[in-house]
């Protein structure tokens, strides 16, 4: 079985702590809040008043995936609000001592530090931090909006991340993001993931706990 993460990108924003339960209570592993800035990518959702208010409705772990220029300016802020894990993206950070001064304060601060790649960018460019990493997202669509079609070929970065995260004696939790739904979740399983995001699949479903169920493989 993997974990499924419903992505609150495809609730109901109108009644949005109450769906945020309603797929907990469905047997959801995690909640996966996408926070876009209009810049990185060429979309705005939400930010850190929204993650506050919604904290309460449930008490899985948050997931924020920040798809934001210069996230280390808000990764305290997400924590503060409420994030678990807070993973941002590397094509958002140049300057690699950045990115490992940004993950060890997600640490410092009692979260779980995660870092994404866009499907253009290959699995070795995050090599270089595994040791700093809690979590990596592979992202399986290009990031910015919900409801696309997966790229398959991204998932082959799930096994070469495995392969070196293991060589290395690196335990990370293995994601994927963008395009899970029934008829992708046999490759997702094959490709050996840990976490598969969904949104349309699991909050557009008549019964979110049996999607949950089939897309986890239960």
């Amino acid at each position: 079985m993997i974990k499924i993460a419903p992505s609150i990108l495809s609730a109901d924003f109108a009644r949005l702590g109450e769906e945020i339960a309603r797929v907990d209570r469905a047997g959801a592993g995690m909640i996966h809040i996408d926070v876009m800035d209009g810049v990185f990518v060429p979309n705005i959702t939400l930010g850190l008043p929204v993650v506050k208010a919604v904290r309460p409705y449930s008490a899985l772990p948050f997931d924020v995936h920040l798809m934001i220029v210069d996230p280390w300016k808000y990764t305290a802020q997400f924590v503060q609000a409420g994030g678990d894990y807070v993973t941002f993206h590397l094509e958002a950070v140049n300057d690699p001592a950045k990115v490992i001064e940004t993950l060890k304060e997600i640490r410092s601060l009692g979260a779980k530090a995660g870092l994404s790649i866009k499907p253009a960018t290959p699995a070795s460019a995050l090599f270089p931090y595994l040791e700093y990493l809690d979590m990596i997202m592979v992202m399986t669509v290009e990031p910015g909006f919900g409801n696309q079609k997966m790229m398959p070929e991204c998932l082959a970065k799930v096994q070469e991340l495995r392969a070196e995260a293991e060589h290395r004696g690196f335990d990370i939790l293995l994601a994927i993001d963008g395009g899970m739904n029934a008829s992708t979740k046999e490759m997702v399983w094959a490709a050996g993931v840990d976490m598969a995001v969904a949104g349309s699949a699991v909050f557009g479903a008549a019964d979110a706990a049996e999607m949950i169920r089939v897309l986890g493989g239960a």
